[in-house]
């Protein structure tokens, strides 16, 4: 068993009153059995993970039933977004002992979602965590003004309508994250071959899964089948993924009451502390797939606390500044509420906004 310590080891709640506005302090709330990284508790939730994702697939190579594949097909996507999970937290180091073991996890999680971890670690880990909710800054569902808006052709806007609409949340995810910062991603010098090599790794582990895909599939039914098994098995999950894993993200940073921050405004702790949430999920749902990563508050105070300890640290947080933590349960009509309200914002004003009709082209969705 591996100890972090955190950044301040014994808290002086005195202390941390005082200086309220620092994410040290908040920090120095959360106790050191939280940085604790067990190996058998990691290794246990990576086992249960993978016999997910391969028992889904079993089933998916197994039938064509529509019934059944319209049962298994969100096993599937579950089931990646659960590896992709896992990923996310041995990408920040916080999974099991060790960077290369983390780096190692990381990249075997995030196989099935074919994203590159370094690429990752830049745009997610640095960018999104370093600047959370900060004008200009972090790109993850960043809002536009109305004036950006308005600068839209035609198809832009219809493409904003749509991804910002309860439906959209996958395909903005797929463009802006996937497609933008994955492959098509250009990284400077320092990280250009890194970034290369993980893109030939990753392109040849699907190229590879492809072939072995359609070869299952001819020798079955022809040629129907060896275009419909990578379909079946590869293209459909991933893409139910980037759904899941578009709404997680969206329901993390954008709501009524969450704000983004003018570049003068921002700090560390509005940042992390006032524009994210603790959601309360089904227990056998995030058990299975989900690992705490909707317990969102105390994983961008800190990164370093693996996913099993997230529950104890937002409890510690929301114990200190019960007036900043937000907690509620997450709920496919708060969603639909938020995606509503949440179209463009008003950074000036600190609010979110509805379309200008100066400008309007089609009904919100």
């Amino acid at each position: 068993m591996m100890v972090i310590q955190p950044v301040v080891d014994t808290p002086d709640f005195a202390l941390v009153r005082t200086r309220e506005g620092s994410l040290n302090a908040v920090r120095a709330v959360i106790p050191s059995s939280c940085y604790e990284r067990p190996v058998g508790r990691a290794l246990g939730t990576l086992a249960q993970a993978f016999v997910l994702y391969g028992l889904a697939l079993a089933g998916l190579a197994l039938t064509d039933t529509w019934w059944m594949l319209v049962l298994l097909w969100p096993l599937a996507g579950l089931a990646v977004a659960g590896l992709f999970v896992l990923g996310h937290d041995a990408s920040h180091g916080a999974l099991v002992p060790g960077r290369r073991s983390n780096l190692l996890v990381a990249r075997l999680c995030m196989l099935p979602s074919a994203h590159l971890e370094t690429a990752w670690d830049l745009g997610h880990n640095r960018i999104h965590h370093g600047y959370t909710t900060r004008e200009g800054f972090d790109f993850v569902w960043h809002p536009l003004t109305a004036d950006q808006y308005a600068a839209l052709g035609r198809f832009g806007r219809l493409q904003h309508r749509f991804e910002w609409s309860w439906l959209g949340s996958g395909a903005y995810f797929l463009r802006v994250v996937w497609w933008g910062k994955m492959l098509r991603f250009r990284a400077g010098e320092k990280r250009r071959r890194a970034v290369k090599v993980d893109k030939v790794v990753v392109g040849t582990v699907i190229a590879l899964a492809v072939a072995a895909c359609a070869v299952g599939g001819a020798f079955h039914s022809g040629v129907v089948g060896a275009i419909w098994t990578p379909v079946k098995l590869l293209v459909v999950p991933f893409l139910l993924f980037t759904h899941i894993i578009g709404f997680t993200v969206y329901v993390h940073h954008v709501s009524p009451e969450i704000r983004w921050w003018k570049r003068r405004d921002w700090s560390q702790f509005k940042g992390q502390m006032e524009s994210t949430t603790v959601l309360q999920v089904p227990r056998l749902v995030n058990r299975l797939w989900f690992h705490n990563i909707f317990v969102h508050v105390p994983h961008h105070v800190d990164v370093r606390i693996p996913f099993h300890q997230l529950p104890v640290a937002a409890a510690a947080i929301a114990s200190a500044f019960p007036d900043t933590v937000r907690t509620a349960k997450l709920s496919l009509r708060t969603y639909v509420r938020a995606t509503r309200c949440c179209k463009l914002y008003d950074f000036d004003r600190g609010t979110w906004t509805g379309y200008p009709t100066a400008v309007a082209t089609t009904p919100t969705t």
